[in-house]
């Protein structure tokens, strides 16, 4: 079995990598920035998986040179999961940008310099999106325009981390190969309460917030699905220098709230009904700054192809109404969802 290497190990997609390559006999290292943060990420894996004696942790840093090296000796393969979430002022590009950047060109250079066989990467879906209005659909032959302004600080940072990363490997990376996932909108099981990212709007959904929901959708990726995909692209002879697109289907927020209320129990009695028109949600964007980024995506399904990985890697994802049910039961089987 393999060595793996998997960044950003307190994540929440990382932890279900570090699952699920444990479940196939893999040996796992984890990047962490304090390995004080490693006994918390074992216990969260050991709710699922019953032995973690093949699970080591090294400290490294997106942000620093240090670590790197040491962290990818003996690697066989880089699961590059980790991506900064900024911390800079609200639209501040910079904050975003300049980590997830940099921070994949130092795994890249460490990556290829411990020889490692392949490195796959999580980007995002919006990277290959194209202008919404021009009638194209997502597919990963597309590559988004960071100056488009349908895309926040976060999704241009995605954009501009992976061109910088294909880049980055056609110059240098030798006998490295390198495969980029792109997801759509993460949900599924979760397993401790820190970095919830989009699995906060279930969340939000279950405690019956917002009263009223605006017309907001997305193509929705099960966690344990895309853990199983990055495993399948870092072994396939058939991904490298691959893109691929990971989604299951594209939800509207009431279709979420609808498939929450329809499920056992009383798990979604608090889930809203009602959905606002997209004519008012417009006119309250200025007082709601929580949807602002999200603002030009209101009201629109956009087309996204996702058969190039079940064709190529034979993914299959769950149904997206399967994701939703088990995110909720697995928050509401936790304290911080009460």
């Amino acid at each position: 079995m393999a060595t793996v290497l998997v960044t950003g190990g307190t994540g929440y997609v990382a932890k279900w990598c570090i699952v699920e390559l444990l479940r196939q006999n893999h040996h796992v290292r984890t990047t962490v920035r304090d390995l004080k943060r490693g006994p918390d990420i074992r216990d969260a894996v050991k709710r699922v998986v019953e032995n973690t004696e093949r699970l080591s942790f090294a400290a490294a840093d997106l942000l620093q040179d240090e670590g790197w090296d040491s962290a990818m000796a003996g690697c066989d393969y880089v699961l590059h999961v980790a991506s900064p979430l900024g911390g800079g002022a609200e639209g501040d590009q910079n904050s975003f940008v300049a980590p997830a950047r940099d921070g994949t060109i130092r795994v890249l250079k460490a990556a290829v310099a411990a020889g490692v066989k392949r490195v796959v990467m999580t980007s995002a879906a919006a990277t290959a999106r194209p202008p919404l209005d021009s009638g194209r659909i997502s597919d990963e032959t597309i590559w988004a325009d960071p100056d488009d302004p349908q895309f926040d600080a976060y999704r241009v940072s995605k954009i501009l981390a992976e061109r910088a990363a294909w880049d980055f490997m056609a110059e240098h990376g030798g006998a490295t190969e390198f495969t980029t996932i792109l997801p759509g909108a993460v949900f599924g099981p979760v397993l401790t309460d820190g970095n919830l990212g989009s699995v906060k709007i279930i969340a939000d959904l279950v405690e019956g917030r917002p009263k009223a929901m605006p017309k907001l959708g997305f193509w929705v990726v099960d966690v344990r699905d895309l853990a199983d995909i990055h495993i399948k692209a870092m072994l396939s002879p058939h991904s490298a220098g691959e893109r691929f697109i990971a989604a299951s289907e594209f939800m509207w927020m009431a279709d979420i709230s609808g498939a929450l209320r329809e499920s056992p129990g009383q798990l979604g009695r608090k889930a809203p009904k009602y959905q606002l028109p997209t004519a008012l949600v417009r006119l309250l964007l200025p007082f709601l700054p929580s949807l602002k980024p999200l603002a030009p995506l209101i009201g629109r399904k956009f087309l996204l192809a996702g058969q190039k990985a079940r064709d190529v890697l034979g993914f299959q994802p769950r149904p997206g109404k399967t994701t939703i049910i088990d995110c909720a039961e697995s928050l509401a089987a936790r304290s911080w969802a009460r």
